[in-house]
């Protein structure tokens, strides 16, 4: 039996840390719509879209070893760090869980860049 290599072990801990934004970005998105005041999270809920979307998106391309993943994937660090921003201003449970998973993926990203 094959033994996976470093490298493979090390995209699956990128890819974990994405699929596992993506679901908390989600799950905000959705809870922050539920809201009383839902009006006030508009920005909340836009970034975890755009949030959930390119880190989808940058986990299929890791996935398939495309050569666009690290462009991709900078932009990713950029629209995590935004969300885990905008996330931690809010004191729902839901806001502070997505803002960890976002923090996790945008650092998971940039040792992956720094590679």
């Amino acid at each position: 039996m094959n033994q996976p290599t470093a490298s493979a072990l090390d995209n699956q801990i990128l890819l974990d840390a994405l699929h596992r934004c993506v679901a908390a970005c989600e799950h905000c998105a959705t809870a922050c719509l539920r809201d009383e005041h839902v009006g006030h999270m508009v920005g909340c809920i836009r970034l975890d879209r755009d949030c959930a979307d390119i880190c989808a998106l940058t986990a299929r391309l890791v996935a398939r070893g495309s050569e666009h993943a690290k462009h991709v994937m900078k932009e990713c660090v950029e629209v995590c760090r935004l969300c885990e921003a905008e996330c931690a201003k809010h004191s729902h449970d839901h806001c502070q869980r997505c803002a960890a998973a976002c923090k996790a993926c945008a650092e998971a990203c940039q040792a992956y860049l720094s590679e």
